[in-house]
C-alpha cells in the first residue's frame, strides 16, 4: 500500500497513523541534541521504527519558538545522511520536515516519501517542488515564523481562520497540478497561538475534517501542556501528550506526530479496542 493510499484509509476509517519525530538538530526543543549525529539519529529511527511508527519525519532545522534559520548546506548535511541511513535499514515511510525546496527534492531522492512542511508550501518554488515530486505533503498554519510567531498572536476566529488558510494552501497546490488525495492539512499547534487558540483548535479537528483532507495533529511535548498541567519539563509532559493524542484521534485525526511511538500506540489499541466493542454491540441491535 502506498503512503498515499494508509493516510487515506486512516483518514477513512478514523484510526490514526503515528508519526514519529527525529530532530537531527542541536536545539530543537524536547530533544535537541541528543540525535544531532547521523548514527545516532539513524538510531532513533530504528527505534521508532521498530515501536510501530508508520512514518518517520525527519527534521534538520528546529521551528521551536525564537528559533533561528538554518542554512540549505546545513540542513541538507544534517538530514539527507539521515534519511539514506534508514531507507538502507527500514521499509518505514520516511518524512522531510523542511521549507527549502532544494531539501525536498533532495530528501526524496534520498528516499523520503513525504513532505512535511510548516510554511505551508507559501514558497511558490516549495509549491513547484512538490507538484514535480508528487508525493504526499502536509500544509501547516503558523502565524509569522519562528522567531516571531510567539509575539501576540491574535485572530477573531482561530478555527475559522486557520480553515480558511488550509483550504487556499489547499486551492493552490491543485493549482500547481497537485492530487487532492496527495495533501494534508495541520492547524500548527503552538505555532503563533496563544493556549486559548490552541484549546479551541483542540476542539476544533472535525471542522478542519470538514473539507474531506486528512488532518494532521502533533501536540507531543508542547508548551501548551505545560500551561495546563503546570509541568515546565518536558520530560515530564508524556501523560498530558497521550491525553491529547487521544483527544484528536477521537475527533478524527489521520495521522499523530509524537515523541513517545510506542506510548501513544498503547493507548490507540486501547481506544480501538474499546470502540470496534462499542460498534459490535451497536450492530447487533439492529
Amino acid at each position: 500500500m502506498s503512503l498515499t493510499d494508509a493516510i487515506q484509509r486512516a483518514n477513512d476509517l478514523r484510526r490514526p497513523l503515528v508519526m514519529g519525530v527525529v530532530n537531527v538538530t542541536p536545539d530543537s526543543f524536547f530533544d535537541g541534541g541528543r540525535f544531532a549525529e547521523t548514527g545516532q539519529a539513524v538510531a532513533h529511527g530504528l527505534e521508532l521504527a521498530e515501536q510501530g511508527a508508520d512514518i518517520l519525519d525527519i527534521g534538520g532545522e528546529s521551528t521551536r519558538p525564537g528559533a533561528e534559520p538554518v542554512g540549505v548546506e546545513s540542513e541538507l548535511n544534517r538530514v539527507i545522511p539521515v534519511i539514506e541511513g534508514l531507507r538502507r535499514e527500514t521499509a518505514c515511510s520516511i518524512s522531510i520536515d523542511t521549507s527549502k525546496p532544494q531539501v525536498m527534492r533532495a530528501a526524496i531522492a534520498a528516499g523520503a516519501d513525504m513532505i512535511n512542511d510548516v510554511n505551508g508550501l507559501r514558497d511558490p518554488r516549495a509549491v513547484e517542488a512538490a507538484a514535480e515530486l508528487g508525493v504526499p505533503v502536509c500544509l501547516m498554519h503558523m502565524q509569522g515564523e519562528p522567531r516571531t510567531m510567539q509575539t501576540s498572536p491574535s485572530y477573531g476566529d482561530v478555527v475559522a481562520e486557520v480553515a480558511e488558510f488550509l483550504e487556499q494552501r489547499v486551492e493552490s497546490c491543485l493549482s500547481a497540478g497537485m492530487k487532492r488525495a496527495q495533501l494534508v492539512i495541520d492547524p500548527g499547534f503552538g505555532f503563533g497561538k496563544t493556549l486559548d487558540h490552541n484549546l479551541a483548535l483542540l476542539n476544533g479537528i472535525e471542522t478542519l475534517r470538514g473539507s474531506g483532507i486528512a488532518v494532521l495533529a502533533g501536540l507531543s511535548r508542547k508548551s501548551m501542556l505545560a500551561a495546563i498541567t503546570g509541568r515546565t519539563a518536558t520530560d515530564e509532559r508524556l501523560a498530558a501528550s497521550l491525553a491529547a493524542a487521544l483527544l484528536v484521534a477521537q475527533q478524527g485525526a489521520a495521522i499523530l506526530r509524537v515523541h513517545d511511538v510506542a506510548e501513544t500506540l498503547d493507548v490507540l489499541k486501547v481506544w480501538i479496542a474499546a470502540r470496534s466493542v462499542e460498534t459490535a454491540q451497536l450492530q447487533a441491535l439492529e
